[in-house]
């Protein structure tokens, strides 16, 4: 089938337009400036800091930051989380798997499989009613899924892969 001038045209500036977005997307991002909040190991093709990509607060919340009105099984009553999509976070790594593994500050360490992340809107909290999470309040990050949106997602494997105190996620 022959196309016409005018699709060979849209076709070739969108596919133009798509290929020059990809250099901006993978850049790696520049040192944190600010106390690093979370550290990304392993299989990551965009480190910042040796071979490994280090963000800090204002890095994280500059990567697709998302508000999540939530009640959790382990606070009191609706909050308001706010922090970036776990899944842009691993985009901005140059991370690729089919799971990633949490590791929290006490050595708690789980399994996520990234397809989590894809069909929800999993969040990297780092602030909970406009506040920073301190650690003594579950931080400095706490994966969160959206349990009021997805009342599915409340049950004992999700409530384990909801990991607070957070440190590092790791791509195998």
């Amino acid at each position: 089938m022959h196309r016409s001038w005018p699709s060979r045209a849209i076709s070739t500036a969108a596919i133009l337009l798509a290929t020059s977005l990809i250099p901006a997307l993978a850049a790696p991002l520049p040192p944190p400036e600010g106390e690093v909040l979370l550290r990304v190991t392993g299989n990551v093709d965009n480190p910042n800091v040796a071979d490994e990509l280090h963000l800090d607060r204002d890095q994280l919340m500059a990567l697709s930051p998302r508000v999540v009105e939530t009640q959790t099984p382990w606070t009191e009553g609706v909050g308001r989380f706010e922090g970036p999509l776990f899944r842009a976070v691993l985009e901005a790594a140059g991370a690729e798997s089919e799971y990633v593994r949490v590791l929290a500050l006490n050595e708690y360490e789980i399994e996520i499989p990234v397809s989590d992340l894809q069909e929800y809107d999993v969040i990297l909290a780092i602030k909970r009613d406009g506040e920073a999470i301190a650690v003594r309040d579950l931080g400095p990050v706490i994966v969160l899924y959206p349990f009021d949106e997805h009342p599915e997602l409340l049950n004992e494997t999700i409530r384990h892969r909801s990991v607070w105190h957070v440190e590092a996620v790791d791509v195998p």
